[in-house]
């Protein structure tokens, strides 16, 4: 079954898909739509760069405040400044490459944001913390919470798995181990490095990173 996240994404993708490459096509009338129109295509991709650019500002923002209160050393932010195109072209080498740096994790997070389906590296996230989860009574708080919150049915951000996986996660999280999700969370790994990674690596956005020209000051860190 197809997850919502990836349903949505699809339409969206294909409304997009029919916005802006409709240069030279017919309309529904038989109309042969103008050449003009094409300045149509050059906008939306500005839109949606532009969107981008305001989400990866509103996660770095909110990783740095969040560092900030755990440590005042400057070097804590310094994943957070925009790549070099050397860098970022780094990235295009290895799916872990990319989720690694700061900088990449959060441009990454909201290209998915823009696709409609961020629950799946929020989960993969919520995972890598619950596996560092030390004390016993913690690691039942989080397997619950991370259970309310991605597997059961109708979960606010319920990720694509099988049922068979959902009953075993609902029966694990009884006694909470640190593999609880190790199963989904290879799922959904393999969902993104083979889905929404190349769909990344071929994006306007990574390819304006891999260029000399700034996307913004916003985006620069501070």
């Amino acid at each position: 079954r197809p997850g919502r996240g990836a349903v949505r994404a699809g339409g969206m993708q294909s409304a997009l898909f029919l916005a802006v490459r409709h240069g030279g096509r017919m309309e529904r009338g038989g109309r042969r739509r103008s050449e003009p129109e094409e300045a149509d295509k050059g906008r939306m991709k500005r839109t949606i760069i532009k969107d981008w650019k305001t989400r990866l500002s509103y996660f770095l923002q909110n990783s740095a405040n969040s560092n900030k209160r755990k440590s005042k050393k400057a070097a804590k932010h310094r994943n957070y400044f925009r790549p070099s195109p050397e860098e970022a072209q780094l990235w295009s080498e290895a799916f872990d490459e990319l989720l690694a740096n700061k900088y990449g994790l959060a441009a990454f997070r909201a290209f998915l944001k823009s696709e409609f389906c961020e629950e799946n590296i929020e989960f993969w996230l919520a995972c890598e913390d619950f596996k560092k989860t030390k004390s016993p009574q913690k690691l039942t708080s989080k397997a619950k919470k991370i259970y309310n919150d991605f597997i059961e049915k109708e979960a606010p951000k319920e990720i694509n798995i099988d049922f068979q996986t959902k009953n075993m996660i609902a029966q694990n999280i009884q006694e909470a181990t640190h593999t609880c999700f190790s199963a989904a969370q290879k799922r959904v790994y393999s969902l993104m490095e083979n889905n929404s990674y190349p769909r990344f690596l071929e994006s306007e956005f990574y390819q304006e990173l891999c260029k000399k020209t700034p996307i913004s000051r916003a985006a620069q860190g501070t």
